[in-house]
């Protein structure tokens, strides 16, 4: 017989969650997703019932080693004890109160994170593309109340192949076609540059040019590394030009890349920063544009604001997040395991290997054209190691930061075995 809502409701109430989520098959998950959810995602075709560490396995006992990491989100491997641990003790206190009142829990996540950024102020939020959106009124505010632009005006210049996120605001500079197709009229006010090129950068800056704002490394543009120098020479132009630089290294933040933040490889330091994913400890979405004060002070009450961002859960759940990354040096960790995967995959010498590149624990493989992506795909899940294509046939390595040398190998003998399974 048929189950009705009802029936549904009535089990999750007398049994609880887990209870009906543990009677249900890979198979029927991934049918119901299909048939209830709206299909702007495309899946790895497993499905993940529990994680620990590195590791996921699915409801048929299959192991896989993570390398997605939840787009760079679970950086202290799933289930990090200590975030856990940080999470369960406050929810037997508080848990949310929304900005209404001051709590203790927000006041230290304001100066610890500010802290630990090297910064002066932080707006929190939720997610990351709420921080790039932060980042962006605020530079523009800024234009108007400091710089003196005209209002309405302000401009900020990107960097193609971007991406930092999906609110129609953000999609609206994306130079790929599929974010923008059916989704306009798009907020004007962007100028958009070929990523790496100083030369194309210093030609877009007007008299109301207010940021310029792109990601350290383009990490769903493909891992693209920009030329040595170029964060330094950005940061030099700004100064020259009286214009904001804020990055966005809500994917290359707190230690992916082998540095707290890449923006630390060069002489880089930016006027605004939106952060995110890592921040909630692979537990919860927790997101901040941290910045200068002079920038950060043009908010004021009622410009700006978030229930659920910086919820005593959410502070708690990212102090954890810090405190575990600090004293375990995970940038450490992510630069001399990132080096050493990196050259492991650049070793095998596959013919079907363009290119290796990438920083820290962000690592990209570029296959060739004409290898069928999908296929590849598979047979990376065959051998028990997630990852997903980017763009332009590159396949992400971001597990989480706590991976050991052993798992770093058997994830270069796994690459090499799904590559002669496709060659």
């Amino acid at each position: 017989m048929k189950r009705t809502a009802t029936d549904l409701w009535n089990d999750i109430f007398e049994n609880g969650v887990q209870s009906v989520v543990e009677r249900i098959t890979d198979e029927q998950s991934l049918a119901m997703a299909e048939e209830f959810g709206a299909h702007n995602y495309a899946p790895i075709p497993v499905n993940i019932v529990r994680g620990d560490g590195v590791h996921v396995w699915d409801g048929a006992g299959n192991e896989y080693i993570d390398c997605v990491g939840a787009y760079s989100a679970v950086a202290h491997g799933h289930l990090n004890p200590r975030v856990v641990g940080a999470i369960v003790e406050q929810l037997k206190k508080l848990a949310l109160t929304s900005r209404a009142y001051y709590t203790s829990e927000a006041a230290l996540l304001v100066k610890g994170l500010a802290q630990y950024a090297e910064m002066d102020m932080v707006c929190p939020m939720n997610t990351g593309a709420e921080a790039v959106e932060t980042c962006i009124k605020l530079a523009r505010k800024w234009a108007y109340t400091k710089k003196g632009v005209e209002h309405n005006k302000a401009e900020v210049i990107v960097c193609e192949n971007n991406f930092h996120g999906r609110t129609t605001t953000i999609v609206g500079f994306s130079s790929e076609a599929q974010y923008r197709v059916g989704f306009g009229p798009f907020t004007p006010g962007f100028r958009m540059v070929p990523f790496g090129d100083i030369a194309a950068l210093t030609s877009a800056i007007t008299p109301n040019t207010a940021a310029i704002m792109f990601e350290p490394i383009q990490a769903e543009g493909g891992i693209i590394v920009p030329p040595e120098g170029y964060l330094a020479d950005v940061r030099k132009l700004c100064d020259q030009n009286n214009v904001l630089l804020v990055l966005d290294e809500v994917q290359t933040g707190f230690c992916r890349t082998g540095r707290k933040f890449a923006w630390m490889y060069e002489d880089a330091k930016p006027d605004l920063m939106a952060v995110g994913k890592p921040l909630g400890g692979g537990l919860l979405p927790v997101s901040a544009a941290i910045g200068s004060r002079e920038v950060m002070e043009v908010f004021k009450p009622g410009d700006h604001g978030s229930t659920f961002g910086g919820s005593p859960l959410a502070a708690v759940a990212a102090l954890a997040a810090m405190a575990e990354m600090e004293v375990g040096d995970y940038a450490g960790r992510s630069a001399a395991l990132g080096a050493r995967l990196k050259q492991a995959i650049i070793d095998i010498q596959s013919p079907k290997v363009i290119e290796v590149r990438g920083k820290g624990l962000l690592v990209g493989m570029e296959v060739s054209p004409d290898v069928d992506g999908k296929k590849l795909t598979k047979a990376f899940i065959a051998n028990g190691v997630l990852t997903k294509e980017t763009r332009s046939h590159t396949f992400r390595f971001a597990p989480p930061l706590i991976v050991s040398e052993d798992v770093i190998a058997q994830i270069v003998e796994r690459t090499r075995k799904a590559l002669d399974a496709v060659c």
